[in-house]
């Protein structure tokens, strides 16, 4: 009796850890199964170790961008488009981490729990993806980019969030790669797109933020004048160098002028606690999420409480350690623009079967607040006349631009600037907000403005 009772018991013991093996293998089946089908061995969707069975990618209009045929990867005709959407789609060997072709590359597939690859094996290419991307704005981009080292511009329609281009450099051919794409300086960097996951000095666009904490600390800031004597001197430290002698002028013209003794002087009078909690609340510390699945790199800012006030007012005018990821940055004057609300990024329009039935995207667009409508709506006025009354409004015609350059001064030993041009369109039928970088770029309106006004130009006119 004593025997057929142990037997029972082991019995007993076998069949639960039979059972919570099942339980283990369905559950990692289910969370794990597409990284273990999405291995550069698996021959029915790898070859070489580079993608080849996935669906077709293409633009908001329908142009194809990538797209397997006769069991290879193919993109666009258009050489151009091939690199201006580089980054955007992503290689087929994954190095470029935030590329579609990377991130969404199990479902492109078409892989299931149920089904595994069949789509696959059955097609040849998996499920297609549209993008909210403009090939064509793309286009104007990279070209208007190609002539600098590097840089990025990005735009999104500020209301919807739809990311209409997207586009990074240095690029280079995914049909043909360069056989010296790891050694040859003019590539260096070419896996990363710099929108993304960049992370830069913000000169003078810095002062967005500077001025936004002044607007709702400071109560007659408006009302106020300042003497900019060609330096502010905080009267111990480092003095602020500003770009020129401005003379008594009031916040507006300082923000217009881009006025660093103005600014130095405002945000060594908010403090170093003030401007960090407007730094944070401004979302320039945290990443930017794209369509759920894609995320920025995350900003860096250094102020804290016992700072010497020649650091506090370096860093109010963009140039003390802070570090800013366009993306953010983007995002910031695009909350501006849509009433102090940042509408969260998407970069796919649909997705659906070879059979053309609709995938769910699991991505819900969000609103977050980043400032309050009052201020939103002040910072709109004060942008919108930096164009009129310094930029110039024939510079950027029909625009009704409302923008704030940067010209971020890098290092003493390898002297160079960054060139930003950050800002949105007040159009209720083109809300588009942008952000343009370029690395080498001597001035952020003369040289990152004309980028722009190329780029929005050619949308509008799409």
């Amino acid at each position: 009796m004593k025997m057929i009772t142990k037997r029972g018991l082991f019995l007993l013991i076998l069949v639960l850890a039979f059972c919570g093996g099942l339980v283990f293998l369905t559950v990692s089946l289910v969370n794990d199964g597409s990284q273990w089908v999405m291995q550069p061995y698996n021959s029915s969707v790898y070859h070489n170790g580079e993608l080849i069975g996935a669906g077709k990618i293409t633009d908001c209009n329908g142009r194809s961008l990538a797209e397997t045929n006769n069991g290879k990867r193919e993109y666009n005709d258009s050489l151009t488009t091939r690199k201006a959407t580089l980054h955007t789609v992503g290689d087929t060997k994954g190095f470029i981490s935030t590329g579609v072709q990377t991130v969404y590359k199990a479902k492109l597939t078409g892989y299931s729990v149920l089904t595994g690859i069949y789509s696959v094996t059955k097609n040849g290419s998996g499920n297609d993806m549209q993008l909210t991307i403009n090939a064509d704005v793309c286009d104007v981009a990279y070209e208007a980019l190609s002539d600098y080292k590097a840089g990025c511009v990005g735009v999104i329609n500020y209301k919807t969030g739809d990311i209409v281009c997207m586009v990074s450099t240095p690029s280079y051919d995914p049909q043909d790669e360069p056989y010296d794409l790891d050694t040859n300086e003019k590539y260096e960097g070419a896996y990363i797109n710099r929108l993304l996951s960049g992370l830069y000095t913000p000169g003078s666009t810095f002062k967005i933020v500077t001025a936004i904490c002044a607007l709702e600390n400071i109560p007659d800031i408006k009302s106020r004048e300042f003497k900019c004597t060609g330096e502010y001197d905080p009267g111990s430290g480092t003095p602020i160098e500003c770009n020129a002698r401005h003379g008594t002028i009031t916040f507006e013209e300082a923000l217009a002028k881009s006025c660093n003794s103005a600014f130095a002087e405002i945000a060594i009078e908010l403090g170093p606690e003030k401007l960090a909690d407007t730094a944070k609340e401004l979302g320039l510390t945290s990443a930017v999420s794209v369509s759920g699945d894609i995320v920025s790199s995350t900003g860096r800012f250094f102020l804290e409480k016992g700072d010497a006030d020649d650091y506090v007012g370096w860093t109010g005018i963009g140039q003390g350690d802070t570090l800013v990821s366009p993306a953010a940055m983007l995002r910031l004057v695009g909350a501006i623009a849509n009433d102090g609300k940042a509408v969260s990024f998407n970069l796919v329009e649909s997705f659906a079967t070879k059979a053309g039935k609709a995938l769910d995207l699991d991505f819900t667009t969000k609103e977050t607040p980043l400032l309050s409508s009052e201020t939103a709506s002040e910072m709109k006025s004060l942008l919108r006349n930096n164009v009129k009354e310094q930029y110039g409004d024939y510079n950027y015609e029909g625009l009704h631009l409302c923008a704030k350059s940067g010209t971020a001064q890098i290092d003493e030993v390898d002297a160079h600037n960054t060139a930003w041009f950050t800002g949105f369109m007040d159009d209720e039928e083109n809300p588009y907000a942008f952000v343009v970088l370029v690395e080498y770029g001597n001035s952020g309106s003369q040289t990152a403005g004309r980028i722009a006004n190329k780029v929005l130009q050619a949308l509008v006119k799409d």
